[in-house]
């Protein structure tokens, strides 16, 4: 099968290491009001955007891994780009989700939603809830959740959950295990509300600005991590550990603050 035929069943292929997924927001009230027209049409089967400011001008195609239109739910957004790294997260893998783009574009939007409408909350606490629904539902495994959340502001890395206050930290490197941050604070999590709890904790204590596009935009990176370890007995009678990381990376509106 091609990866055209594969994307309709919902399957991605194991090469497929990134994917770039492209959301098209609906058309704001403010840009109704001007009388503004409606220039990218997507094209889910063929994953194209297709940008075209006139009649007589020919559209221009671009291609990516898939493509939505403003009609979207959000159950499908987390659905097809999302689970899939879920679940691979349980595995024993690690996996990052972020959302890029302008400030105005739509990012919190399909990262966070309405956190308490079905409807319409977002990539993020979906993917909390999906945790915990699979670790409750498998009772052959011992499972540990842990979370940490980090900065990066002016190229410093600012921990947002240390209890005595915002601390600058450094980036340490490891033989065996790679990049990680020293003394980066963890906290274990018991269910979903917990993990979300957390997140807006770390959320007050961001670097925000306004700007012209938005009133309090998010100045700084952000990364929260879920850190799942999962223990189980093996074939052999021992237990053996495996370690899966979800990041949930929030970047920085792409404009320049002066915007």
């Amino acid at each position: 099968m091609n990866n055209k035929q594969l994307k309709k069943m919902g399957i991605q292929k194991k090469s497929e290491t990134v994917r770039v997924v492209i959301r098209c927001r609906p058309l704001s009230k403010k840009e109704v009001a001007e009388g503004r027209e409606k220039v990218v049409n997507m094209d889910y089967e063929n994953g194209e955007i297709l940008v075209q400011k006139s009649v007589e001008e020919v559209p221009k195609r671009f291609t990516f891994d898939c493509v939505y239109d403003e009609n979207v739910l959000q159950k499908d957004i987390f659905d097809e780009t999302a689970f899939p790294i879920i679940e691979n997260i349980l595995q024993g893998y690690n996996g990052t989700i972020f959302a890029y783009g302008q400030t105005g574009t739509g990012k919190t939007h399909t990262m966070a939603g309405v956190i308490d409408s079905d409807e319409l909350k977002g990539i993020t606490p979906r993917a909390f809830e999906t945790i915990f629904n699979s670790i409750n539902i498998d009772e052959t495994k011992q499972y540990l959740v842990r979370a940490s959340y980090l900065e990066i502001y002016k190229e410093e890395v600012l921990d947002l959950l240390n209890k005595g206050g915002i601390q600058k930290l450094e980036l340490k490197e490891k033989p065996g295990s790679g990049v990680y941050v020293k003394d980066l604070s963890t906290a274990l999590v018991e269910n979903p509300a917990k993990l979300m709890e957390i997140m807006v904790k770390g959320n007050k204590n961001r670097h925000v600005g306004q700007t012209k596009m938005n009133h309090e935009s998010s100045r700084s990176h952000s990364i929260f991590t879920v850190t799942i370890e999962c223990a189980e007995i093996g074939a052999d009678g021992k237990a053996h550990i495996k370690v899966g990381k979800l990041n949930m990376v929030d970047l920085a509106g792409s404009e320049k603050q002066s915007k």
